[in-house]
């Protein structure tokens, strides 16, 4: 990323918790744990269903007596309906803040030029009591800002960064490894540990209990992560979503997302995968990339 450029996030929706029961009522739902989000950190997280399968992901940050959600906007209804089940007679509030407020995203290089920043994913610090943090998924997809509306452009303006076009972010994300979009397609697809989320600092095998915490652990506990969710690049073609991905004659996966950022669910500990191969679908030639932050 360049150092001056910046993205307006407008596909980002804002929810608010706060009441005196909202750090309990977010540790008992969250895959990682909430006592880590504090006025220096922020977190990644999710809400898993009972069997473990992803419903939604998240970034928690800690915003005067509560807690800012930054979720994707097309998650946002969905995510806040899922948290009112849940309530029942808790004292939190739950408001949908994404008229007020919105995600700036900008290079991992200007976060580490603001006073007191630093190098470490997550970390966070306050510019004119706004929230701005390095991604805790991972500190190269840079830094975000969230700020209220009104005051976004002029404060763009003294920090000296031009807003550029989003689908830069979205295809450097993408190349990185992380899906930038179109989660709904991956719901009750896919285990939340398969989203590669303990290596993108979203799981806590340590904490208690949470929702989906069962079989998440068993998988880790027992050895049993066989598939992730990894990033296809086109050689040609068309891919279509829920079609299978072949090398040979032998299947090594499923296309779950197949928009302009696609990816898939692999069989990556396969005798059959080697990122340096190109595989195929009915209609597609494809490369699947590995990300270098998976290690194993």
């Amino acid at each position: 990323m360049n150092i001056k450029n910046v993205y307006i996030l407008d596909d980002r929706a804002i929810l608010y918790l706060n009441g005196v029961d909202a750090k309990e009522f977010l540790q008992n739902l969250i895959s990682n744990d909430i006592n880590k989000v504090s006025e220096t950190n922020t977190c990644f997280t999710s809400l898993l269903s009972p069997q473990g399968k992803f419903l939604y992901e998240f970034i928690i940050i800690k915003h005067k007596s509560g807690y800012l959600i930054d979720c994707e906007k097309s998650q946002a209804d969905g995510l806040f309906r899922q948290l009112s089940i849940y309530k029942l007679r808790s004292k939190v509030e739950i408001l949908n803040l994404s008229n007020e407020f919105v995600v700036a995203a900008f290079s991992h290089e200007k976060f580490l030029t603001f006073d007191g920043g630093q190098d470490i994913s997550g970390f966070t610090l306050k510019y004119r009591e706004d929230p701005i943090f390095l991604d805790p998924r991972n500190k190269q997809l840079g830094a975000r800002l969230i700020i209220n509306l009104e005051k976004l452009y002029l404060s763009l303006k003294k920090l000296d960064l031009h807003d550029s076009n989003l689908s830069e972010y979205y295809s450097y994300s993408h190349k990185l490894g992380i899906v930038p979009k179109d989660l709904n397609k991956l719901q009750n697809k896919i285990f939340g540990i398969e989203c590669n989320y303990e290596e993108l600092n979203g799981i806590d095998f340590k904490k208690g209990c949470y929702v989906g915490q069962e079989n998440t652990a068993r998988i880790k506990l027992k050895n049993k992560l066989s598939k992730r969710l990894l990033p296809i690049s086109m050689v040609n073609g068309e891919l279509t979503e829920g079609e299978n991905i072949y090398y040979n004659d032998n299947e090594i996966g499923k296309v779950l997302i197949d928009k302009e950022y696609p990816f898939a669910l692999i069989k990556y500990l396969d005798e059959n995968f080697n990122v340096k191969s190109d595989f195929n679908t009915k209609e597609a030639s494809i490369k699947i990339e590995k990300p270098d932050w998976i290690k194993n």
